[in-house]
């Protein structure tokens, strides 16, 4: 009985393990993620209409994403020995700077580095990315937060266990003599009741990575949407569905559960792909068919916030070539954002025309509308509108860089007399190079 326990005790300490090196490895993704969008800002600081900013006025675009004691943000100039924090305080990082130079886009700190960044004396992961600058050369930028609050749970997730098998150990000391003609049933359902808690603690996991996800500071923009444990999600319905076999209608479900992870998991790698100076597919892409699959990707939020959604798409509008899933994001995050803006009862329409050698995809909504000073701001990494907790000001910002990708543009503008319209300007199939 004691061996079975022990058996039990040993798969579910197994399974946290595996848990809590899914909640790091999602962690440094964030990290690597939050690099990446802060060197794309750094590259629009640089370049954006010929009027390159100084070193402050980089440092002080880097800071707004940083929290005190929550994370720190940090630019290695191009030539330089040493980094600048958010804050314009200097930071030694030998190590991290070996790991930029060598192409790594993530690394991790010991508690002694992290202490001397100002972050809890605890293990810390760090997301790196290159800026390349024809002028001067390369920059390189750091985003470091500590792993504290992972490690903690992994350490109470031990505790539990712990306590758990201690429990399971002492009821079958103290009764395996009176419940040894049930002992079988009783091993069941004790197993049962330590997979159960260890499943609790999974759920409590993707939950908990879920929510970072969505308010963290990554999990702000693309990761309020993509940041998920993937990994997990696709591992248990892949189990599920195995289970579920002679069961069509759940076997179904558990499958498309698998197919939309690997579909985000596309998209993530799609965008990362962007980020380093990476070229989308070029497939040929029926735009109507664009738009009608990213209507159902959005139709649920649609619902729950009582805006409709018209389209006006005429049948002889010609092809595109490009990404469909990245090109389908943006459309997505011009969706949503229209659907966020629109009070219920409004609709947002989707429109699609042709101008000379480009094709016009439109998303007009009926809201307040957006301020001709916030035009020009709109489309930057991590300016938004929205109350704290609602946006991450990163899904315009990487609306844009999917289209400009695509050799094309995204204008947004208010419309008369409410309501704002964000158009994509893509070529025609046969003028991209026009």
């Amino acid at each position: 009985m004691l061996a079975a326990v022990a058996t039990v005790a040993l798969l579910a300490y197994w399974d946290a393990r595996r848990e809590s090196d899914a909640a790091l490895a999602d962690f440094a993704q964030e990290q690597r993620t939050l690099a990446v969008a802060l060197a794309m800002d750094v590259k629009d600081r640089l370049h954006v209409n010929q009027n390159r900013a100084s070193l402050p006025e980089i440092l002080d675009g880097l800071r707004r994403a940083q929290r005190p004691r929550g994370n720190v943000i940090a630019l290695l100039p191009p030539g330089a020995r040493e980094f600048v924090t958010a804050d314009g305080a200097p930071a030694a990082l030998d190590s991290l700077r070996g790991e930029l130079l060598a192409g790594h886009t993530s690394a991790r700190l010991t508690r002694e580095t992290a202490a001397l960044l100002g972050l809890p004396a605890r293990t810390a992961l760090a997301g790196l990315a290159r800026v390349e600058d024809d002028e001067n050369g390369t920059w390189g930028v750091i985003a470091v937060a500590s792993a504290k609050r992972e490690r903690d749970r992994e350490q109470w997730a031990k505790w539990r266990l712990l306590l758990s098998v201690v429990t399971a150990t002492g009821l079958v000391s103290a009764f395996g003599g009176l419940a040894l003609r049930k002992q079988r049933s009783g091993l069941t359902l004790q197993n049962q009741v330590l997979l159960a808690h260890t499943r609790q603690q999974a759920d409590e996991r993707l939950q908990a990575a879920s929510k970072a996800a969505t308010l963290g500071t990554l999990a702000m923009g693309v990761a309020h949407e993509i940041a998920t444990p993937l990994g997990v999600i696709s591992l248990r319905a892949e189990q599920l569905a195995a289970k579920l076999a002679g069961e069509e209608r759940s076997s179904v479900a558990a499958q498309a559960i698998i197919e939309q992870c690997e579909r985000i998991t596309q998209i993530i790698r799609g965008l990362l792909g962007l980020a380093r100076g990476g070229t989308p597919a070029a497939q040929e892409i029926d735009p109507r068919t664009l738009v009608e699959a990213s209507i159902v990707m959005v139709a649920h939020r649609f619902a729950q916030s009582r805006v409709s959604i018209g389209t006006n798409l005429p049948a002889d509008i010609p092809t595109i070539t490009g990404d469909p899933r990245l090109l389908e994001q943006a459309l997505i995050n011009l969706l949503l954002n229209a659907c966020d803006a629109s009070p219920p009862g409004a609709s947002v329409q989707v429109s699609l025309a042709t101008d000379a050698k480009m094709l016009l995809l439109s998303v007009a909504d009926q809201g307040s509308g957006i301020s001709p000073k916030d035009v020009d701001r709109a489309l930057q990494p991590f300016f938004t509108t929205k109350p704290d907790g609602k946006g991450s000001g990163l899904g315009l910002a990487v609306a844009r860089e999917i289209v400009n990708s695509h050799r094309g543009t995204l204008t947004i503008a208010p419309e008369s007399p409410r309501g704002t319209k964000a158009v994509i300007h893509l070529p025609i199939l046969g003028h991209e190079h026009v």
